[in-house]
């Protein structure tokens, strides 16, 4: 009998791919415009959280991989992955909070803030889920590599066009 995260295989191996390109895309995209994020503590604090929670799914997506491992570790990984990307989270969430830099909107910090927090709580769940042996929480980490994976192209955008609007 096939194990619930082997039909997941594909999948996993496709985010991988696909999450460490975009990864290297971001970062890319983020050193065309990196004078003018570095001089906005809130532009580079959602430029580190935007990283964090894409290179988590492809971690996860990774971890996912391992031969033989009992879908109750996974989800304790998700779970430990999730945590970790949640105190980067917090702390770009103070450091957005904290921007004085002229022009930053504060109107706007609740909508960055949720971009990459969002993602976490999906992530978090899913892990919950998983430890519970029950597969759908799969389904719920795939999501969440999904959002995770929009959030950083919207963010490649912010650091290519929008910084110079």
């Amino acid at each position: 009998m096939e194990s619930a995260l082997a039909s997941w295989g594909e999948f996993n191996v496709a985010i991988a791919g696909a999450g460490a390109a975009l990864g290297g895309l971001l970062i890319v995209a983020l050193s065309v415009n990196i004078k003018q994020i570095a001089e906005s503590r809130g532009l580079a604090a959602r430029a580190g959280a935007a990283i964090s929670a894409l290179i988590l799914g492809v971690v996860l997506a990774c971890a996912a991989l391992i031969p033989g491992q009992e879908l109750w570790a996974f989800g304790v990984e998700v779970l430990v992955g999730s945590l970790a990307g949640g105190v980067i989270a917090f702390l770009a969430a103070r450091a957005i909070l904290q921007d004085d830099t002229p022009g930053h909107q504060h109107r706007w910090d609740a909508q960055h803030i949720a971009s990459f927090v969002f993602p976490l709580v999906v992530y978090a769940v899913g892990g919950v889920l998983i430890v519970l042996s029950l597969p759908a929480g799969l389904v719920v980490v795939a999501l969440g590599t999904i959002v995770a994976l929009i959030g950083a192209v919207v963010f490649s955008w912010v650091a290519l066009v929008e910084i110079l609007r």
